[in-house]
């Protein structure tokens, strides 16, 4: 009885360890993919699998668009994928930019496809574009004619993806700058605001005639006014503010003149004050030579009384002129 219930045991025990072998075996190996690559036309092995798994690769990040590609026509091998996988790449996305461009005919090789994907680029956004133009609406572009009134014009310009420049080529931030530049030059460049408002056609033709899509990531297929708006009278504004900086300045230079001439007025009040009071000194001294006269016996008693009388008299007329100066006024 004993000797059954170990065998029991140990069979059981067996299977145990046989199932959880199965479930790691299982889950190391993904056997289920495997069988999808393989009725799926992509021949890859187990060992290839169990390879993916030690270099910490996943094998459906890889198998799944290699099932993807040879379905699509693509001849393409797992080192390649993998390859691009270990270097940080989108594997799928490059899958499907290169499907796309199979179908719309447009030559791209798996390593250019690559290269533009660890370039940041969306690859795949890249090949519709290419297929199908893309529209980039600018910004408001404020641009001032000789005249001197503001031109405020919108553009929309249809590009079309290079795959030979998406590498190293400049993006849609540069597009729209060397739009505006084209735009500002154009409008600065006309006499009157109002030829350009009559011929906004002339803006779009001037600028796509620049050349503007040298050294980007795009072709430039056409370049549309798609607004034109009439802004700021700039030059009666500068015309204004220049006017107003003249008066200020004049301002100040009458104001800086009328300070001189209080200034100097002051000091011809302070130069008056001091010969009166130079005047009032010398005053002060006649009553001593007078005085000093008398005692030498120079001027006689009457001599002196005379004085005076004149004085008083020269006092009296002086008087009544002052009164007859205030009725007449």
């Amino acid at each position: 009885m004993d000797i059954i219930d170990n065998g029991f045991i140990g069979i059981i025990v067996t299977a145990v360890l046989i199932l959880v072998f199965i479930s790691i075996f299982l889950r190391f190996v993904p056997v289920g993919l495997w069988v999808t690559a393989f009725f799926s036309g992509v021949k890859v092995s187990i060992g290839t699998l169990v390879g993916m798994r030690l270099r910490q690769v996943s094998p459906h990040a890889i198998i799944r668009p290699l099932i993807k590609a040879t379905k699509a026509g693509l001849n393409l091998s797992t080192n390649e994928l993998e390859a691009h996988f270990l270097a940080g790449g989108n594997v799928n996305a490059v899958i499907d930019a290169l499907i796309a461009s199979h179908r719309a005919d447009i030559e791209l090789e798996f390593e250019k496809a690559a290269a533009i994907d660890l370039a940041g680029r969306n690859v795949f956004e890249a090949v519709q574009v290419s297929v199908n133009p893309k529209v980039i609406v600018t910004p408001d572009i404020a641009a001032v004619a000789k005249d001197g009134i503001e031109i405020i014009a919108k553009a929309k310009v249809t590009v079309r993806a290079n795959i030979e420049r998406l590498v190293g080529g400049a993006g849609e931030d540069t597009i729209i700058a060397r739009v505006g530049e084209g735009v500002v030059t154009t409008v600065g460049s006309a006499d009157k605001h109002s030829d350009v408002l009559e011929n906004p056609d002339m803006i779009s033709k001037t600028v796509l005639g620049k050349g503007l899509d040298s050294g980007t990531a795009f072709e430039i297929l056409s370049i549309d006014i798609a607004d034109v708006d009439v802004g700021r009278n700039i030059g009666a504004k500068l015309q204004t503010e220049q006017a107003e900086a003249d008066k200020n300045i004049a301002q100040a230079k009458a104001e800086e003149r009328r300070s001189m001439a209080i200034a100097q007025e002051q000091e011809m009040r302070a130069e008056t004050q001091k010969m009166r009071a130079k005047v009032v000194e010398a005053e002060a001294k006649v009553p001593l030579a007078m005085s000093e006269a008398l005692r030498n016996g120079n001027i006689g008693v009457m001599d002196y009384y005379k004085m005076k009388n004149i004085n008083a008299d020269t006092d009296m007329r002086t008087a009544i002129s002052d009164q007859s100066t205030e009725e007449e006024e």
